[in-house]
């Protein structure tokens, strides 16, 4: 369970908005239907498939457009802009040309690659759970939603942006699955005998940053260190299927959810304000 910000950068990152055009700017929220959503797929896999993956997760030629937080913050009237205009200089043209039936069907399926197609029903109770997250679960002694948490996990604010509650669930009980091995534990011991478990932030020929458990930074010279062991575990917990009920999962699910509803408003009245305010000075 992990969030991370990371800055698209470059030409390449137009290409797959140069395949969602002026659908987005017709405004249309209507709950797609399965035949929409198959020419959406057709024309993605023609048209996008080669240069951002038939999942829409990136590869070589284009980044990750199904589950970067930067894409999934942007409105469809914001893709729309920048696709159906095209970006002169930056090798993006317009691809107006396929029409709007076959445009809004690659936006459909697009959102639905992102899990922002028909808004999908909580589980559970987004106000039980918050209270399952920061205290039965733990889960907030390491992670941090809204400001409020931890500081050794990843920020969860918008985790459940591009995922199914069916994903965050099986995200939370079987966490081995989902780690990155940036994110796995590392046991270092000192010249001391001394062991500290945490995660690695910063590292190089010559020294080692370690974070521990309760959030501390500690700096060690290489040369003063007896060993640093990799686990094969991340530090999340592995046992909720037995510390939660299924009613306190699905709680915990909606809660992350819910965060990520909220977390989305906030950055689009952000922006919506600060383009009132510029504006407002011209």
């Amino acid at each position: 369970m992990k969030a991370h910000r990371i800055k698209i950068t470059g030409a390449p990152w137009f290409v797959l908005l140069a395949c969602i055009a002026s659908a987005s700017l017709q405004g249309q929220q209507s709950k797609p239907s399965s035949a929409a959503l198959l020419q959406g797929r057709q024309i993605f896999s023609s048209s996008c498939a080669g240069c951002h993956g038939l999942d829409g997760r990136g590869g070589e030629r284009a980044p990750d457009i199904a589950s970067k937080r930067e894409v999934q913050r942007l409105s469809n009237a914001e893709l729309a802009r920048i696709v159906h205009d095209g970006l002169p200089g930056t090798g993006m043209p317009s691809f107006h040309l396929l029409g709007a039936s076959r445009i809004q069907a690659l936006v459909l399926y697009v959102r639905s690659l992102q899990g922002r197609g028909e808004p999908e029903r909580l589980p559970g109770n987004p106000a039980a759970g918050k209270g399952v997250f920061f205290g039965k679960a733990g889960c907030g002694e390491c992670h941090m939603v809204a400001g409020a948490g931890g500081f050794i996990g990843s920020d969860l604010s918008n985790y459940a942006a591009a995922q199914s509650a069916r994903e965050i669930r099986d995200a939370i009980l079987h966490p081995e699955s989902q780690a990155d091995p940036a994110k796995k534990a590392v046991v270092v011991t000192t010249a001391t005998g001394e062991q500290l478990t945490g995660l690695v932030r910063n590292e190089d020929n010559f020294s080692l940053q370690l974070q521990t458990l309760d959030g501390a930074f500690h700096l060690f010279a290489k040369s003063d260190l007896k060993s640093v062991e990799h686990q094969d575990q991340s530090l999340m917990l592995s046992d909720y299927g037995s510390r939660l009920s299924r009613a306190e999962l699905d709680d915990v699910v909606s809660y992350l959810m819910r965060a990520a509803q909220s977390d989305l408003a906030r950055t689009r009245r952000g922006r919506t304000a600060k383009k009132t305010q510029g504006e407002e000075e011209e």
